[in-house]
Parts: C-alpha cells; structure tokens; sequence
C-alpha cells in the first residue's frame, strides 16, 4: 500500500446558530483545503462527506453530492458517512484506504454539522438516535445518560471517591476553556472554574452543564494524496500512517466492559500497530471529550494512563502542553464546540497543524511534536483512530 498524506486543511468557525448552511459551511473549509493544497477542482477524484443529522437539521439527504458540484468538482464519486459523532473520522479512514490502494491520488475528505438549527430538545432527541431505539432511547436514555451511567459505573469499578473523580472531571473542563481561548475556531472563548463546573445545572447526575460539550455548526476538510503526488504540492505532508475502526452493541451487551468501551481498546490497538508506535510515541493527541468522564475514560484505553486512574492526568496537569501527553489544546469538543459530522474532520484537521508548527502564533503549539492520534467515538460504540506522522 502507497503512503497516504494530508497536503491541505480548511476549517470554519464552530458556534451556534450559523446563518450558513451544512452545504455552505463543508464548501467554505473544502475551498480553504483545496487552496492551501494548491489543487484546483479539477484535480479532484473523488469526495467523501461525514455527516450525521442533516436529513433532520436541513431536510436534506445526498448533501455530498451537492457539495461536490458546489465546489466544482462535477460528476466525481461522492459518498456520505453517518457513524454519529465518528462520521467525519471514518471518512477520512476510508478516503485514506482509497488513496492508499492506488485507486484515487487526490480526494477532499471531512464533515460538517447544522446541528443547532433544530434547538436543543430535538437536536437531543435526533441524536439519542445513535443509541438503540428499541431498549434504549424508549426509557428515556440520552448522551448524557449514557456518561452519567458510565461516570456512575466508573466510581464504583475503580473505586474512586467521588469528590476526587469530580475535582479531576471539573479540571478537564477547565484545561479545555483555557485552550479553547487560543483557538481562533473555538465556540466558547471563556475561562472557568472548577467551581463554575462543579456548581453548573445538573444535567445528568453526576454530570454538569460544563461537564458537557455543546452542540454546534460548522465544518472541516483535508486533501488527502498519494505520496508521490504530495511532494510534488507539499512542502510539509503530514502522513497518516494508521487507522483502526471498531463497533459495538448497544450498552447493555458491553456490561462486561463498560465503564472502557472494548471498541476503543481494539481499534487504538489497530491504529498503533499499523503506524509501528505505541502509547509512548504520541507527542499529542485530540481525543473525544464529548463529556469530562469521557476524556479520562479514554486516556486509559489509549495508554496514557492506568485504569482508574486517567483523571490525574489532568490533577497533575499532564495533559497540557509540557506535560507527559497534551490533550485537547484545540479546546477539545468541550470549548471548540461539537459539529457532530465535523468533528473527527477538526481532530485531524488539528493535528496536522500541530505535526506542522502551525499553531505558534495562537499561542498553543506543541513544541517538536511529530506523532499525533485522533481519536472518535460515534453513538453506543464505534470508534475509529488515527495515527499521523510529520517527516
């Protein structure tokens, strides 16, 4: 298999209530790809779409073939990816398979999300979709729930005191608002507290209001070529060099796992086998922190840190910049906001502009950072990560 390489990045703002459309907002980051990629549309050979509520949100089904004509692109192969939250993640692991296997040498990949044109109760009724509609969702399960459950679950598992769990869970929202303020994408660009955290509406106990990301707009792109392709346009290629993608059942057959999720287990192992890295080898990670207990659940099951004990990552500030693993300094989904269909296209989007130096002058650059994993988890179980390489 050819080496695979992202040689363009395009990215908007991320906020509530985008006066834009799905299609507008994919076509303005897809252009900002393009552009920095030095291709023009007819280069192009093929696009694929991560995008999971805009039937709902916009009424709109075969978005992806609109946006391919939209940025003239005309009659190329366009294909849609729904994984709940992971869409855009999977697109760009399978844009990456077609690239690799000689097939295609030049694809546009990413996602985009109108999620807050629905508002908040059917935009959370929607997207409890992609937890099971016949045992789940009737009993009145939602996202929240779900990580309310698994926070629950995770106390008596490892046996931490809740009031360190909260402290640790509130310090994750915390260092995500501080580097959501550096980023000039960010929804929220506001400082807090551990005590705004711990004393904010009680959504899903234990989880609070600024426990949770929010729901957003916006879209994310990459330029994905072959590698001979990519030395030809690109004077820094980032290479993708593993993925891993795995599912699960609804959450009620993984009760010999939860509060980890065996997907994630098995798909970080893919990705790290396949770049040749393990655990030790990251230098920075964007990871899905869609609620805080979801960032320390996923840190251990990337190897970052022990099992129960992924909250002190945060506790001894390991996980910002200087520390053992950086972690979300894009601001994560919890302060840059969560475009459901965009946001494995922003993980990557962010991780390449790190692997590059990108980010200096917004004051969030890792310094020597060259591996970097994104990782993605959409509805009961799917995960998919990513392991990119600068040269």
């Amino acid at each position: 298999m050819r080496k695979v390489a992202v040689i363009g990045t395009g990215h908007t703002d991320f906020g509530f209530n985008s006066p834009k459309t799905g299609l507008e907002l994919f076509c303005e980051a897809a252009t900002e790809a393009m552009q920095e990629a030095k291709i023009q549309p007819g280069d192009v050979q093929a696009l694929f779409c991560g995008n999971a509520l805009s039937d709902f949100s916009e009424g709109q089904i075969m978005i992806q073939s609109y946006i391919a004509d939209s940025i003239g692109c005309h009659n190329i192969p366009a294909s849609r990816f729904e994984a709940a939250c992971a869409s855009a993640t999977v697109a760009i692991r399978d844009a990456a398979m077609w690239v690799a296997s000689g097939f295609y040498d030049i694809v546009i990949v990413g996602g985009m999300e109108k999620a807050t044109a629905m508002g908040t109760a059917l935009a959370t009724r929607t997207f409890a979709m992609g937890t099971d509609a016949r045992y789940e969702f009737p009993t009145g399960f939602t996202f929240p729930g779900f990580f309310g459950l698994l926070t629950n679950l995770y106390i008596t598992k490892y046996r931490v005191p809740f009031e360190k769990l909260r402290e640790q869970m509130s310090l994750v929202s915390v260092q995500s608002h501080f580097y959501g303020m550096k980023n000039s994408h960010a929804q929220f660009k506001k400082e807090i507290t551990v005590d705004q955290v711990k004393n904010s509406f009680m959504v899903a106990s234990p989880l609070t209001l600024l426990d949770c990301c929010p729901f957003s707009d916006g879209a994310a792109a990459l330029v994905i070529a072959s590698e001979d392709k990519a030395k030809d346009l690109c004077d820094k290629p980032v290479y993708i060099t593993g993925t891993g993608q795995a599912s699960s059942g609804m959450l009620s057959s993984q009760y010999k796992d939860i509060p980890r999720l065996k997907a994630r287990d098995i798909s970080v192992k893919q990705a790290y086998d396949m770049a040749g890295v393990g655990p030790e080898d990251i230098d920075i990670c964007e990871l899905h922190d869609c609620f805080s207990i979801a960032s320390i659940i996923a840190a251990e099951s990337m190897g970052f840190a022990e099992f129960g004990k992924g909250g002190e990552l945060w506790e001894k500030e390991e996980a910002r910049i200087g520390g053992k693993i950086p972690i979300n300094i894009s601001g994560g989904l919890k302060s840059k906001g969560h475009p459901i269909g965009a946001t494995g296209a922003s993980q990557t989007v962010e991780i390449v502009k790190q692997l590059r130096g990108d980010l200096v002058d917004e004051g969030r650059q890792v310094e020597g950072a060259r591996v970097g994993l994104v990782d993605t988890l959409g509805g009961d179980g799917i995960v998919c990560n990513l392991v990119l390489k600068s040269e």
